[in-house]
């Protein structure tokens, strides 16, 4: 019975292995079958395309568009084309290449895909495929933060699509793509307005065209952009609306990119627990999408937040793991970010060694990235004017030479008059580059002049116009006229003094009076200016470098009594207490410096002011010329234990003075 029953057990265990294999082989043979299928379903539409020779890329991209990502079916894409000689269909297939390569940081392998279909598209003479291959190349320089060459890419593939008339949407679609790459280079070199202007252009094409993936990616960096200046509210509006054009596209790399940012500013403004889902679904979608960038962005920012969340263990884990992905792909920018964050990290653990050894990796690699994407930019051009003006002096000399070489072989008799007029033309033009070099340097130090002597806030005469523009509007001419004739009368010494390297003291307090005058129209003409001039003072004589002051009288303004209730006084005197110097003081009733700084800590957005520096080197430049240099002194005014106002004592050296010796 035993037996009986182990043999029975054995045959169905027999039976069960082979309908469990037979039901896995009917499985693969679907599977392999459906595969097939498949393939044999794309190779039709190939030969298709092949045997109609349809051209225009509308017609490539509807009927390939769905097999794009797929390496495979676009390499034999590529094969049949160059087969048939179809130079349209191999120009689309290394694109669709160029692209997947692209995505997954393989960046030289992209750039070789695109020069190829971009030299396809110019032997078919496609400017469809022209102005695509063109963009997608300025995409991939600009990933490596090539600058200048990827510009240059978009700006030729704009240049070239606004050739045709009329335009076709296509066309229209990658002039928006030209426009907003060009916008994201602007981004990286800190250009917000120039950003914004380019992006809003794309925005409104894409609107058009009812592109939603164009729509999705111009929110996000319009979001961006805004992020950058302090519009925290608007930016967050964009990155929100550009999710939802992702999600209605179901594209997984833009919901990564708008889960980062949204993430990021939720920890901007210290909403920690509704951002940790948000990264954590970024971070597992970057990895879905195999984007080396945004999987270290995702790490990064987790480990910021980790930090934040004061998780010390899981944020070192996360940050590692993004430095060694941004190391390992070259990723700079999200290198630099990392180290920061590493070092906020170790000073938050005590190691404040460790601490300073990241931030100095971070500072440098900053700093280099900046310098690489703001010199670079300009360096390129200078280079490639002087190729282009050492191209045409070659071309002249060639030439030159030829019409030298005929005379010699015409009249050998007057060789010796040749040969002098050779010598005498070369002289020439050895003293006209000579020329040309030294008026170069004269306009180099000019500009550099009128950069260190332009002072006068931009926001300033921006405000001003509306202000005078609000007077307009509520019809009160007469104090428009008032306000426009001083700001006229502002603008006009400020471009005269613009051409002088010194004023007068005179023409300096005229000028600051003008100006102290405009901005008391903005503060309700609640600033009570007065200015008092030492009898033994003759401002008329006295010079001094121009619009030396206006950063002072700012700074009293807009940090000491801006946040200030009450009564709003500032006093400017002039006095000499040596022979050596013209001193100047201005006084305030303001906050005073320390309140100052901790409104300035509270903002969402702080930027570094220049203006004094600027002046104390231009003070330096000027008294290069004397034996003593100016003073700057400041000095807090306090009165019943409270801060009561600032003191800005300016001591600028004056004429009498005995020149230093070279």
């Amino acid at each position: 019975m035993k037996r009986l029953l182990n043999s029975f057990v054995l045959t169905i265990k027999t039976h069960c292995k082979s309908i469990l294999l037979c039901f896995v082989f009917a499985c693969f043979s679907s599977v392999t079958l459906a595969q097939n299928s498949q393939s044999s379903d794309f190779e039709k539409i190939v030969n298709t395309t092949l045997i109609k020779k349809q051209t225009s890329y509308r017609y490539l991209d509807s009927v390939f568009k769905v097999f794009s990502k797929d390496t495979l079916k676009m390499n034999l894409l590529l094969k049949k084309s160059e087969e048939k000689q179809f130079l349209e269909g191999e120009s689309y297939a290394l694109n669709m290449l160029g692209e997947t390569y692209r995505n997954l940081s393989v960046y030289d392998k992209a750039i070789s895909f695109h020069e190829n279909a971009l030299k396809k598209a110019k032997q078919a003479k496609n400017i469809d495929l022209q102005v695509i291959s063109l963009n997608m190349l300025g995409v991939v320089y600009r990933r490596q933060d090539v600058i200048r060459t990827a510009l240059d890419y978009h700006k030729e593939a704009l240049d070239l699509a606004e050739t045709v008339k009329p335009t076709t949407d296509i066309l229209k679609h990658s002039i928006a793509i030209s426009q907003n790459s060009m916008g994201n280079i602007y981004l990286a070199l800190k250009q917000y307005d120039m950003a914004l202007g380019l992006f809003e252009k794309s925005l409104k094409i894409e609107k058009e065209l009812n592109n939603k993936l164009g729509l999705a990616i111009n929110h996000h960096n319009i979001g961006y952009a805004q992020e950058a200046i302090g519009m925290l509210d608007e930016a967050l509006v964009n990155y929100q609306t550009s999710l939802k054009y992702n999600n209605e596209i179901n594209s997984d790399i833009g919901r990564v990119i708008c889960y980062n940012s949204i993430g990021k500013l939720d920890i901007l403004k210290g909403d920690y627990e509704t951002a940790l889902p948000i990264l954590e679904k970024a971070l597992e979608k970057a990895k879905i999408v195999n984007d080396k960038y945004y999987i270290s962005t995702s790490y990064s920012n987790l480990g910021l937040l980790n930090l934040k969340l004061e998780d010390f263990k899981a944020s070192e884990t996360h940050l590692k793991e993004a430095l060694r992905i941004a190391k390992k792909y070259n990723l700079k920018s999200q290198e630099s970010e990392t180290y920061n964050h590493l070092a906020l990290l170790e000073e938050e653990l005590g190691d404040f060694k460790s601490s300073l050894h990241y931030y100095k990796q971070y500072v440098a690699l900053d700093q280099s990235i900046t310098n690489e994407k703001n010199f670079q930019y300009v360096n390129d051009l200078i280079l490639k004017y002087e190729s282009e003006k050492k191209n045409s002096q070659i071309k002249a000399l060639a030439s030159e030479n030829e019409i030298v070489k005929l005379k010699l072989v015409q009249n050998r008799k007057i060789l010796l008059l040749s040969l002098l007029g050779a010598f005498l033309i070369i002289g020439f033009f050895i003293i006209l580059q000579r020329q040309r070099q030294l008026k170069n340097e004269k306009k180099i130090v000019t500009l550099e002049q009128a950069m260190l002597r332009n002072q006068m806030n931009p926001h300033f005469i921006f405000n001003s116009l509306n202000s005078i523009k609000l007077f307009i509007i509520n019809n009160e001419k007469e104090n428009a006229v008032y306000y426009l004739n001083k700001f006229s009368k502002l603008i006009r010494k400020i471009l005269v003094a613009s051409t002088e390297k010194e004023i007068s003291l005179q023409d300096e307090l005229d000028t600051m009076a003008l100006y102290m005058n405009i901005e008391n129209m903005r503060f309700s003409n609640e600033i009570n200016y007065q200015v008092h001039i030492d009898e033994t003072v003759n401002p008329s004589v006295i010079k001094v470098p121009s619009l030396i002051l206006q950063p002072f009288l700012e700074n009293a303004l807009w940090h000491g009594l801006s946040s200030k209730t009450g009564t709003k006084n500032i006093l400017l005197e002039v006095y000499q207490n040596t022979p050596d110097y013209v001193s100047i003081n201005i006084t305030d009733n303001g906050v005073g410096r320390a309140v100052s700084e901790k409104i300035k800590e509270k903002k969402k957005l702080r930027r570094k002011s220049v203006g004094i520096e600027i002046t104390k080197a231009r003070l330096a430049n000027f008294s290069k010329g004397f034996i003593n240099g100016f003073k700057i002194d400041i000095e807090d005014l306090f009165e019943n234990g409270k801060a009561s106002g600032t003191k800005v004592m300016v001591h600028i050296p004056i004429k009498n003075v005995v020149l230093k010796t070279a």
